[in-house]
């Protein structure tokens, strides 16, 4: 499935080009106040969970709430099922600097002029050739 490979990769990229440029918000709570204050400036979320997760119930409430709010905002969301990928991302190897909840994530536009970013671009048109097929919150893989 090479739709689903290249945006695993474009969202790869995307993560570290965004925690580069200081625009990437982690933690359920942390993005729920960025969502509350500033959903203008948010591009794209991620929602991850690994199969533990699924009886979290709290967790799965939060990701409701931020997916509806998404949805209302016309902010791209995918879903990740791979934590521990995810935090070896964005935690970079850096065991001290991983944040602790990778659960949401948030890419925020740095700048007022609309961020182009290939990857967002890329992964703009995965979320809507998805939601044409009412797959609103599209799950990714992301590369090893």
């Amino acid at each position: 499935m090479p739709r689903m490979q290249g945006a695993g990769k474009a969202l790869h990229e995307l993560l570290l080009s965004a925690q580069r440029q200081g625009c990437l918000t982690a933690g359920v709570y942390e993005s729920a106040k960025v969502l509350n204050v500033d959903p203008d400036n948010v591009t794209f979320c991620v929602l991850a969970a690994d199969a533990e997760d699924e009886g979290d119930i709290a967790l799965q409430i939060h990701f409701t709430l931020i997916q509806a709010f998404c949805c209302e905002n016309d902010i791209d969301i995918v879903r990740v099922g791979d934590v521990q990928r995810l935090a070896a991302i964005v935690g970079a190897g850096d065991e001290a600097a991983a944040p602790g909840d990778l659960h949401c994530i948030l890419i925020s536009n740095p700048n007022e002029d609309a961020w182009k970013d290939p990857a967002l671009e890329k992964l703009s048109v995965f979320c809507e050739e998805s939601r044409s097929v009412n797959d609103w919150v599209p799950s990714i893989t992301l590369p090893e």
